[in-house]
Formats: C-alpha cells, structure tokens, sequence
C-alpha cells in the first residue's frame, strides 16, 4: 500500500509500482477542471485518479491486464470515476480526442537478453534504443489531441529526449521540460507539450 496525497494506493503483482518517475509526472501535471484527459500506461493508476480529482473526464489504458485491474480497484478505493481500459497506446480509444494526454513512456533501452517477457516488462521496455513505444506514440499523437491539445510524457536521458523534443516540434508542437530530476546513471523529465 502506497500513501500519496492524503490518498491510498494498492500496489499490484505483475504492475509497474509507481517509482520517482510517476511521482515527477503527479507533481507536475498541468490539468484543467475542463479537460478531457486520456493516460496512457496507467499501472496502478495514481496519475488517472490524481487527475480525477481535477476533472471528472478522465480515460486510463494499459496493455497490461493486471494493471487494468489495479487500476480499476485503487479508483475504487479512491472513490474516482474513472474508465479503464485495455489497450496498447490509442487502440481503445480510436476515433476519441483529447485534450490533455499523459504518458510515463516505456524508455529504459532494452536488449534483446535482458528481456524477461512478463506483463511487468511492457512498462519499462522501450526497445534497442528506449524509443520503440516513444516513437509509436509520437506517430498516431496528433490524431487524438483536441485542438490546442497538450501532452505530457515522461522520458529519460537514456532515450534522446532531444530526439523527441524534435519530432513533437515537426508535429507542429511547442515542446519545454517542465520538469527534470536526476537519478543515478540518467535524468528523467516530464516533456509538456502544445499543439500550436
């Protein structure tokens, strides 16, 4: 059990438990009462039921089955609405826009014997380079944002952060890091970006 907030989380087996990097993003978030807000990657779901408390229009999704549950309970817990469901990146969401999307991306660069192919893995495998599921996503972001949408996604040193800074910019996006904390061998930000 996790206490953040004056809220209670149950940490789950088989899902990521939210680490320094959730906790930079949930320090840092950047919600409006009016948004309408899609987390990717939810795990245990601490940032979905954070921004619940915000704005009542809140969609988390995981590839991760077990997450989805624990994300489900600990909304419960918390007494948050919040619509859960399974998917890898916007399947479950497919012709829905929004406009704040967050992201705690899968970045650590993985090869391929370290994988250990379990449901735990997809929250940190980010491929060769850590930017397998980052680059993916960047792909099909723009077609789910509102206009004027906003992003924010968390990222670390060890994957390019200026190589995603650059290709939100060819998206069409303003790009800052509104957030960067150092941890042992790398940096971690939180990338917050805006559709111009």
């Amino acid at each position: 059990m996790i206490k953040y907030q004056g809220m209670e989380f149950q940490t789950c087996e088989k899902v990521y438990e939210p680490a320094e990097d959730t906790f930079l993003l949930a320090e840092n978030l950047k919600v409006k009462k009016t948004d309408r807000v899609l987390e990717i990657g939810t795990g245990t779901g601490i940032i979905a039921v954070i921004t619940s408390k915000i704005t009542e229009n809140v969609i988390a999704v995981d590839i991760n089955e077990y997450a989805v549950e624990c994300a489900r309970k600990n909304a419960k817990i918390n007494q948050s609405d919040i619509d859960i469901r399974l998917g890898d990146l916007f399947d479950s969401v497919e012709d829905e826009k929004f406009d704040l999307i967050l992201f705690n991306t899968p970045y650590l660069p993985t090869g391929e014997d370290e994988r250990i192919d379990d449901e735990l893995e997809v929250a940190w495998d980010g491929g060769a380079d850590g930017r397998l599921v980052i680059d993916r996503f960047i792909e099909q972001l723009p077609a789910h944002l509102s206009p004027k949408g906003r992003v924010q996604l968390v990222q670390s040193s060890l994957s390019n952060i200026e190589e995603t800074t650059g290709r939100l910019m060819e998206k069409g996006f303003d790009v800052s890091i509104t957030a960067s904390e150092r941890f042992f061998f790398e940096e971690v930000v939180v990338l917050t970006a805006k559709l111009t």
